[in-house]
């Protein structure tokens, strides 16, 4: 390779965003493409979502220098409660049990979105072209030869590691020849604010039921962001209900654990297909994020997963001489294999078996949860890894064991 050839990041959403930060921190030169202007609002996954960030994940946006731009928009997550309708028994996880502030911050996804974009401006080693869009990527002896279609015409850059970083239905995933398995999930995910009649006070809920699971996230002014899931086919007509109607519903699907819910803001639907591609790797090219995997939301892990994933290949790439040796690839897809699979085992087998109707193991979940919140062993594993703290984590996420 040449030296100081810039890494070419498809992709300017959430991982993208902070995979080009992370470089640059390193003083490794990038490129970023994204397929929208670069202003707030323009990018997809800079939406009205509700992010529920574990503690790992703040640990590597401090690290990077966005945590410092996006904190004061952020709410303490201090205590999480899971149950399941019909079933005896729940979950009880709290920082205080973990000798730690905050298991994880509640933070808007166009909060984030907007602190990724003032920290980009600052990127001193960072190339950014927006809007472009790539057309042809060919191979060569050092890399990919990338085509990109920008407002001033056609560019043609060259990279000795190509990333793709550009979403569920990765073009660069396809065009390296990187099947994907779908699994539909004929599900619905309605996101919105409410407020609640008691003050959730850093409280975060997650009710699994027959439906589907419901999560109840803490935010500022003691509003609460209310993840609901429903059939697919009852999606559009959910998201339609008038205020009475919708604020009845979620009511009915979440319990009174806040007391009356009001004020519903807008609503919006989401689609939920769990993609999972059957390589991270290919020659000189890696798929990092949603391109490499979109999982269910139970459990909130999409972009927790997906950070990890950039601060590894991050890390990796930037202790190397060439970035993208077929070597340092496959160590990159052997440490991030663990993670990947066991958090997309573990939010498939949640849907399978907390929240289809299935009375025969009703006593077995409950015999479960009792045992998660009553053997301590036992709920601190949970609580640290839905803190985000996984075997071979990238440096920057990691902290002391309590």
């Amino acid at each position: 390779m040449i030296a100081n050839d810039p890494i070419i990041i498809v992709g300017g959403g959430l991982v993208g965003a902070s995979l080009a930060i992370a470089l640059d921190t390193a003083g490794y030169p990038a490129v970023l493409i994204e397929a929208a202007a670069p202003r707030p609002g323009a990018q997809p996954s800079y939406d009205e979502r509700n992010l529920a960030l574990a503690r790992a994940t703040v640990n590597g946006l401090k690290a990077i220098g966005v945590w410092e731009l996006a904190a004061s928009r952020a709410t303490a997550i201090t205590d999480i409660h899971v149950s399941r309708a019909g079933d005896f028994g729940s979950v009880r996880m709290s920082a205080a049990a973990e000798q730690v502030d905050a298991l994880g911050w509640t933070l808007p996804a166009r909060e984030l979105g907007e602190a990724l974009l003032r920290r980009l401006d600052t990127c001193r080693h960072l190339t950014r072209i927006a809007p472009g869009r790539v057309g042809a990527i060919e191979a060569n002896d050092a890399g990919w030869t990338v085509e990109v279609q920008t407002p001033e015409g056609i560019r043609r850059l060259a990279t000795p590691l190509l990333v793709g970083a550009d979403g569920t239905h990765s073009q660069i995933r396809e065009q390296l020849g990187i099947t994907a398995r779908t699994h539909d999930y004929d599900q619905t995910l309605i996101v919105c604010t409410m407020t609640p009649e008691r003050d959730p006070r850093g409280r975060a809920f997650e009710r699994f039921t027959d439906a589907g699971p419901v999560a109840v996230l803490p935010l500022a002014d003691r509003r609460v962001g209310m993840v609901l899931t429903v059939a697919g086919a009852l999606g559009e007509d959910v998201a339609a209900m008038d205020d009475a109607a919708f604020t009845a519903f979620a009511q009915e699907r979440f319990g009174w654990r806040l007391g009356r819910l009001s004020r519903p803001g807008k609503r919006h639907p989401y689609q939920i297909r769990r993609v999972a591609a059957d390589a991270l790797v290919a020659r000189r090219a890696v798929v990092v994020g949603n391109a490499a995997q979109t999982v269910h939301p139970i459990g909130a892990q999409g972009f927790n997963l997906g950070l990890r994933d950039a601060l590894t290949l991050s890390e990796m790439v930037t202790a190397a001489t060439d970035p993208g040796a077929d070597a340092l690839l496959a160590d990159y897809a052997a440490r991030r294999q663990s993670d990947r699979e066991g958090t997309m085992a573990m939010s498939h087998g949640l849907v399978r078996l907390a929240c289809l109707e299935q009375p025969f193991l009703g006593p077995l979940r409950s015999l479960a949860m009792l045992a998660f919140d009553r053997v301590s062993p036992l709920r601190h594993a949970m609580a640290r890894r839905g803190m985000g703290f996984r075997e071979r984590a990238p440096s920057a996420v990691r902290e002391p064991t309590p």
